[in-house]
């Protein structure tokens, strides 16, 4: 008996008014491709440390995003920054967006 296990949770998807928006207004491959991306990235959003695909975000250049994950898109360029609502099991994406510098971690830093 014993153990604890390493049962499946299962997460719900969200999204930031805006970075819905963001997702809508894109359109074909790169839809297709943020989408596909964050439906796999929702199987497992936990951090990589926890063996799931979330890369951390912490401090970087004076923006506090600890506790938010980024995926990279890497043909792109697309980035997508994501937080983890842990007592509800929901991946709440914050931003989608090119990753123009570091545009799109300031502006997840003002979403938040």
């Amino acid at each position: 008996m014993g153990g604890c296990g390493n049962r499946m949770i299962h997460w719900t998807l969200g999204f930031h008014p805006k970075a819905e928006k963001e997702l809508d207004a894109l359109d074909g491959s790169p839809k297709a491709q943020v989408s596909r991306a964050i439906e796999r990235v929702l199987q497992n959003p936990l951090p990589q440390s926890e063996g799931g695909y979330g890369k951390p975000l912490g401090n970087k250049r004076g923006l506090n995003l600890a506790g938010h994950f980024k995926i990279k898109l890497k043909k792109s360029g697309m980035r997508i920054v994501y937080r983890l609502i842990r007592e509800n099991n929901v991946m709440k994406v914050v931003v989608i967006s090119i990753r123009d510098d570091d545009e799109v971690y300031k502006e997840a830093a003002r979403r938040i």
